[in-house]
């Protein structure tokens, strides 16, 4: 074969792998605009279908504002009142009138020291339990008896021991987070395979490597969930606890403005306190899909 026809053959193969590589690009291409055509008619349908069902809560709203012959405020008059609240939400002109923005971050704060204090406990408990035969038998009736337990009833028990009605808040937003945490971490812990735990006892693993390798990674999408669970249970609680104590926090404010008579305030506080619920759960389901386990 002549040098000229090496040639044209060397050149043919070169211009059907261009060719070859472009379609595999122009491929790609039409896969990822595929893909993402898919991803926005999804998300256009999602919310089109909650729009939907806005509309249909706000006209039964409305409906309701009609029969009670304004008695309780329609949403035009909620949601102006709800302007003017975000408006100016830091304002501070004494102990009974505060912004909604101080209330909600006096709420947010009793929270998170609750829950955080809760998680700490919940979590090395549960672990003990899932890991543990005996240590489940301890725990498990203890759980099984105060779980059903009213958060309200521990309010009592909490202002004897603190004397101070803003740790009595803590303590029922920290007795009442515990459960969730503490059951998911549990069954986490003990549904982790057979096989991971034989692997780890043929390598020989310390209780340490054992611990970060193979317990963590795999219960930590239930321990999240336990988490995301009790940060909605403690918000609950919150609201109830501040109306008994008093002073600050959202609960304490809707208390107020229902006491002032005040049912525009009262609705946006609710509207405000099912927004603030709605954002720790995805913030913990955000979190709950990023640590999935894999293996």
């Amino acid at each position: 074969m002549s040098d000229k026809n090496t040639l044209t053959i060397d050149a043919l193969d070169s211009e059907i792998n261009v060719s070859t590589e472009i379609k595999k690009s122009v491929a790609a291409e039409n896969y990822k605009l595929k893909l993402a055509l898919n991803t926005l008619v999804t998300k256009s349908k999602s919310l089109l279908l909650a729009g939907v069902g806005l509309f249909v809560f706000g006209g039964f709203w409305s409906l309701l504002s009609y029969y009670t012959k304004g008695a309780l405020p329609d949403p035009k008059a909620t949601l102006t009142v709800l302007y003017e609240m975000i408006r100016d939400p830091f304002y501070d002109y004494g102990p009974n009138d505060k912004g909604i923005g101080l209330q909600l971050f006096s709420s947010i704060k009793t929270v998170l020291m609750g829950f955080l204090l809760g998680s700490l406990i919940a979590i090395p408990i549960g672990i003990l339990m899932g890991a543990s035969t005996i240590c489940k038998q301890i725990f498990y009736p203890i759980v099984q008896l105060l779980k059903p337990v009213s958060p309200l009833a521990w309010f009592p028990i909490g202002l004897v021991v603190f004397k101070d009605t803003g740790m009595a808040t803590i303590f029922i937003v920290f007795i009442t987070s515990l459960w969730s945490t503490l059951i998911n971490t549990s069954f986490g812990v003990a549904s982790i395979p057979q096989d991971h735990k034989n692997v780890a006892k043929a390598f020989g693993f310390s209780k340490m490597r054992y611990l970060t390798k193979i317990l963590i990674p795999y219960s930590l999408p239930h321990i999240i969930t336990g988490l995301r669970l009790s940060i909605s249970v403690a918000w609950l609680v919150i609201v109830a606890g501040e109306m008994l104590s008093g002073g600050a926090g959202i609960g304490f404010f809707v208390w107020d403005s229902w006491n002032a008579l005040s049912l525009e305030k009262v609705i946006s506080a609710i509207i405000i306190i099912g927004t603030v619920g709605l954002l720790f759960d995805k913030l913990f389901t955000y979190f709950e899909n990023k640590v999935a386990y894999k293996g």
